[in-house]
């Protein structure tokens, strides 16, 4: 129940802060066209975006990639073919809606200027791939056509095109590097014929039958349907896989199949390669599909299967449930050509119990041995990194118990038993020890950078502290596992490391930032303490250098530490300007242990600024901002943490309102909103509190009945935890919601669990119980929104609301207690 009713605001808040658009009249009916933010947002959304930076493999080369702006919704309306859990634009034979670059510049790495790499009028760059060598960066530009792969030579700073627009990218990566000056393997377009056309008259019904076969699945979405689905998805997976040399003649290795994936042994001699079998599923999306995996040769000829992995569709939904038989095909990269796998020892089921969860095997060239037991797992199998014959890391990990460990083991004496280095609660960022520093080998794959020691290898991490995150670089001793601190970040400037250029670690590059300075790299001589710029790039929209940040921090009523990053706008003052609009930006979070739930994760010396349909563009409207307060949602031992969500839920926002009060920020004028998981938060504070004025959801699940085998960190069913469910669905409490609420949703929506009718159905519900609602449906929009036409329209919408339903609200209500 809302405290407050709706008032004109006789005053604005002082010359300091900025000016403030006049409210905007919310239309009745529904919006005929797309609408546009007042200013500054207006402006600020078509502002350059800060560039993505590529350092080659050698350290030899900086690349800096041209981020576009916001897509027109052209592009977006591009043809869809949805599919098997995927989308595919069929003009192109890519993926629909893709995200591209439109622009690189290169330069030695010392070298003062970049130098821009000509390409034809607005390109659409992905898929980039150093060679092994470095020598040549290969990439993809679509064309309306189809996608054609280009190669940047870096000596000479040309590009050009290998290919045709023939490539198929309609599923996963496009082309891998060979060795040397062998040049590329790819999937290639097989069709030359018109897609397969629908019956235009039904020749009968679609069936489906079960009987007795447990076969549960989450709730995916583009999905097949019926005989002309799967027709649709052997003409546009189906490819023929070939090599295309550096002077673009290309040499068909085999015959066109269901490719899923390939991947070349490090000696560039074989190619792993994943095709998909039939029967397809109606049930669960191609990644589940039944796949044969065989190794060829570089003449094409087979010459092992490695797997025949039987269609998943009955793989249980509890965490760390995995398919049976052999998975996670690949090689080890630190050999030439050796195979390796992972088999399930508990039938993949994690609700068995197993000494043994998992085995790791593997085998050499020419693959007629018998394979090698490498390292068996007591919890789930989660990786390895490679380095030698001696050395590798293997990790494993629990999701019940958020355990996970980290084991040296020896890749050529499977028999010697493994060490363990590290075993943690992985969500314990306070005892997180970081990730190991890789280096590319001869083969140009990724492996340990070990020291020239032979005994020490290097970690990076984030450095979670309760003062702070202060990322650093260790040097850790693999026999007396002692760690040494060789650097460390300020706290401010604040600098991660990105590349170590030695492995004395000596020479390091970071990328530096501060509030007021966007992210730069630079090169560091650690035992100097010298410093080289290598990138100045500007601030893009300098507007935000005057906004205050703050990592605040508040207590729970049941003793929980919680964190948030406020921001307000320039030049407010509490004490002088009284209190701001607020509103809090949400999206909860599960956890097993109280005391990790409390870490602070956050800094507030970091860069910060909006893009796309960002909560903070606010700030300019004269609102505070509450980004990502934190909800734990904590269920420690057997308590599973949703069983007491609701209460959880509403006493984190408690705790956050009542600090933001207690401060003089705010009052009683508050608004609650989020995305995806935060939607759903959303629309459960205005059932279940009396917090708010209004809230604004986007793209949310809102009925857990539409979700019956799980959902976000919920591993139970529907029947398993009926009441649960309900209780936690806001549409079974849309009786409850009344203070307004704004529902905005992609229409293309294909994220597991929060397809569009979601919103729909509670909009549906609330109109009918005559509560204050209003539903906004994106087209081509999917779970996140991208054209311009549509963010533009969301922050209109946004701001609108905000304005009128409670920047406008009276300013007298009581403290919440």
């Amino acid at each position: 129940m809302r405290h407050c009713t709706a008032v004109l605001l006789s005053s604005l808040l002082g010359c300091c802060l900025p000016h403030f658009t006049p409210v905007l009249t919310m239309p009745a009916a529904a919006q005929a066209t797309w609408q546009n933010p007042p200013e500054p947002i207006l402006s600020m959304l078509d502002a350059d975006r800060l560039p993505t930076v590529l350092i080659s493999p050698d350290n030899q080369w900086l690349v800096t990639l041209e981020r576009p702006a916001l897509p027109p919704i052209a592009q977006l309306a591009e043809p869809v073919v949805a599919i098997a859990g995927i989308e595919i634009n069929p003009n192109t034979w890519g993926p629909a809606r893709e995200s591209a670059y439109q622009g690189i510049t290169l330069r030695p790495l010392q070298a003062d200027e970049d130098v821009p790499v000509e390409l034809p009028a607005n390109p659409r760059i992905r898929n980039l791939r150093w060679s092994r060598d470095s020598r040549y960066l290969a990439f993809t530009l679509t064309q309306d056509e189809g996608i054609e792969l280009w190669l940047l030579e870096m000596e000479t700073g040309k590009a050009r095109a290998l290919t045709g627009p023939i490539l198929n990218v309609t599923y996963g990566a496009p082309c891998q590097w060979l060795p040397g000056d062998d040049g590329l393997i790819c999937k290639l377009r097989a069709q030359a014929d018109a897609p397969p056309e629908a019956e235009t008259v039904p020749t009968g019904p679609v069936i489906e039958e079960n009987a007795g076969r447990v076969a549960p699945a989450r709730t995916y979405t583009n999905l097949l349907e019926n005989a002309h689905d799967e027709a649709l998805f052997e003409y546009y997976i189906r490819s023929q896989v070939a090599q295309v040399s550096l002077d673009g003649n290309i040499t068909p290795l085999d015959s066109p199949a269901l490719i899923r994936n390939l991947t070349i042994s490090p000696d560039g001699q074989y190619v792993l390669q994943g095709t998909f079998q039939r029967p397809f599923s109606y049930q669960v999306p191609l990644s589940r599909f039944a796949t044969r995996y065989d190794v060829i040769n570089r003449a094409g000829d087979k010459v092992h299967t490695a797997a025949d992995q039987p269609l998943a569709e009955e793989i249980p939904v509890a965490f760390d449930s995995v398919r049976t038989g052999r998975r996670s095909l690949g090689w080890r990269s630190d050999q030439p050509a050796t195979l390796r796998w992972v088999e399930a020892l508990d039938e993949g089921d994690s609700r068995q119990s197993a000494e043994f969860r998992d085995a790791v095997y593997t085998l050499a060239a020419p693959f007629t041995d018998s394979p090698a037991l490498l390292w068996q797992t007591n919890l789930r199998f989660r990786g390895i990194v490679w380095g030698q014959d001696d050395l590798a890391l293997a990790y494993e990990a629990w999701y019940d118990t958020r355990q996970t460990r980290t084991w040296r083991i020896y890749p050529n004496e499977p028999s010697r038993p493994p060490v363990l280095l590290n075993e943690r609660d992985f969500q314990d960022a306070y005892g997180d020890p970081g990730s190991p520093v890789e280096m590319r080998n001869a083969f140009g794959r990724s492996v340990l950078m070990i020291a020239p020691d032979g005994q020490n290898l290097y970690y990076t991490g984030n450095g979670a502290t309760p003062d702070g995150v202060f990322p650093f670089l260790d040097r850790f001793n693999l026999e007396t596992q002692e760690t040494e601190r060789l650097w460390q970040s300020a706290d401010t400037p604040f600098a991660q490391v990105r590349r170590l250029l030695d492995n004395t670690a000596s020479q390091l590059i970071v990328r530096e930032q501060s509030p007021l300075s966007p992210p730069n790299y630079i090169q560091l001589q650690r035992d100097e303490n010298a410093a080289t710029p290598l990138t100045q790039f500007a601030d893009p929209l300098p507007w935000y250098a005057d906004v205050h940040k703050e990592i605040v921090r508040y207590e729970r009523a049941d003793g929980i530490t919680l964190s948030a990053t406020l921001y307000l706008p320039p030049g407010y003052d509490p004490t002088q300007n009284g209190p701001l609009p607020t509103v809090l930006w949400v999206y909860p979070q599960e956890y097993k242990d109280a005391a990790v739930a409390s870490q602070n994760r956050r800094s507030e010396n970091t860069f910060t600024r909006p893009g796309r349909d960002s909560i903070l563009f606010l700030l300019t409207q004269g609102y505070a901002v509450l980004a990502g307060p934190t909800m734990p949602i904590v269920g420690e031992g057997e308590t599973e943490p949703n069983d007491t969500y609701i209460e959880q839920l509403v006493a984190s926002a408690e705790a956050a309102v009542n600090y933001l009060k207690g401060r003089g920020i705010s009052d009683c004028r508050l608004a609650i909103g989020g995305h995806s998981y935060g939607a759903f938060t959303t629309a459960n504070l205005l059932a279940h509190s009396d917090l708010f004025q209004a809230g604004i959801a986007r793209s949310g699940a809102y009925n857990r009945s539409l979700t019956p085998f799980g959902f976000q960190g919920e591993q139970r069913t529907f029947w398993d935890a009926t009441d649960t469910y309900m209780r936690l669905s806001p549409f079974v409490s849309a009786d409850k919601i009344n203070e307004p609420i704004l529902l905005i949703h992609g229409a293309a929506d294909n994220n597991p669990g929060t397809y569009p009718l979601q919103s729909e159905r509670l909009y549906e519900a609330m109109r009918g119980l005559g509560g204050t609602v209003r539903y906004v449906s994106l087209p081509a929009e999917g779970h996140g929104y991208r054209s311009r036409e549509a963010v533009g329209h969301v922050l209109w919408e946004m701001v609108t609301w905000l304005d009128r339903y409670v920047k406008q609200a009276d300013t007298n209500c009581e403290f919440v207690q």
